[in-house]
């Protein structure tokens, strides 16, 4: 099986053109792509199996599963948390990570293409998207997880959710840039957000259980760009042993003996924002022994009892492992999307003023 040896190789085409038939495969006519076949379709997972089909190539493919999004999207900017096809399965509420992530998908997508034209034409999806999850920052620079159905917010936040939401928002700001609009007010709330995530975070899980036994919550903020420098090698060091099960790959939950290979991709790559190429090559290296015949990944494995866990193949886990492949070996225009972060800080003083 042929596999990243060092982080320097040349994109694996021979192991991962399978995976990206994968999801070209499951892609229903209409755009949409869903888990699996038949299965549910959600905002963020349906973008994350199009960066898969844009770093595969299939272009056409990926801007369809755009257009999809363009056709389902709310009056007021937002999406449902799923559906199937285009039938929304939960209608009760909107999350605004899932909204805001179609910002990085299209910025994606147009690193990879150049295509003007295409960013033209998707960007008033992606400013009703950003300005509805803006709506939603609250006064202490957090953003709530979900809206419900009457509009009113489920008032608490993720770690997770709002590092991918700072991600979103740095390319929403880039593809404002690019088009010559103005995105003096997304940069001003995304220096909000960042501040309260490194500061306060009291801001976040007020209302639930913490969420810091979840792997996303240790990783995520490097990825996304909000930790960075030796604050991030530090960060990733002190929860490696909870988190890394040798030759398999990083758990979901640090208390549950359950590696998943989407979590692991993303660990690959925040390790490599810290310039940590040799480790991430080899989690990703530990990977391939899930990948099934037709090119898709399976889920996770429960490593005590040897056994896949669930018995499913999904879509975005394919996109993960294509991000992750593209982001070791520079292979695309977009592999250094979530390996670096602009700042995009406004002006101190006039933020000061716009408070």
């Amino acid at each position: 099986m042929s596999t990243l040896h060092t982080a320097d190789e040349k994109f694996p085409d021979a192991l991962l053109r399978s995976t990206v038939n994968f999801i070209l495969t499951t892609q229903n006519e209409d755009g949409s792509i869903p888990w699996f076949t038949n299965g549910k379709t959600d905002p963020w997972n349906h973008t994350e199996a199009a960066m898969g089909l844009s770093i595969g190539g299939e272009h056409r493919a990926a801007a369809n599963a755009y257009e999809w999004l363009a056709k389902q999207q709310l009056d007021d900017g937002s999406w449902w948390a799923h559906y199937e096809k285009t039938t929304p399965i939960k209608g009760d509420r909107r999350e605004t990570n899932f909204i805001a992530y179609v910002a990085t998908g299209i910025w994606h997508h147009y690193l990879i293409t150049g295509d003007q034209l295409f960013l033209e034409r998707f960007f008033p999806m992606v400013e009703r998207a950003i300005n509805f999850v803006l709506g939603y920052q609250a006064p202490t620079g957090e953003i709530y997880w979900a809206i419900n159905e009457d509009g009113s917010p489920r008032e608490d936040a993720l770690i997770t959710a709002c590092s991918s939401i700072f991600k979103s928002l740095e390319c929403a700001i880039h593809i404002a840039n690019t088009l010559e609009k103005d995105s003096f007010a997304w940069a001003f709330a995304r220096q909000r957000l960042k501040n309260t995530l490194h500061y306060h975070p009291e801001c976040f899980d007020r209302t639930w259980e913490s969420k810091a036994r979840y792997s996303m919550d240790w990783f995520y903020p490097i990825l996304t760009g909000v930790i960075h420098g030796q604050e991030a090698t530090a960060r990733l060091e002190k929860r490696w042993q909870e988190f890394v099960e040798k030759d398999l790959g990083c758990r979901c939950v640090s208390d549950e003996p359950w590696v998943t290979v989407a979590e692991s991709c993303e660990l690959c790559m925040a390790l490599l924002t810290t310039g940590d190429k040799e480790r991430a090559a080899t989690i990703y290296n530990w990977l391939h022994q899930f990948k099934d015949n037709d090119g898709g990944y399976w889920t996770g494995y429960v490593f005590p009892d040897q056994a896949i866990w669930p018995e499913e193949k999904t879509t975005w886990t394919a996109g993960a492992i294509l991000l992750a492949a593209d982001a070791l070996t520079d292979h695309t225009d977009a592999s250094r999307l979530f390996k670096t972060c602009a700042s995009l800080d406004v002006d101190a003083d006039v933020a000061q003023a716009q408070d």
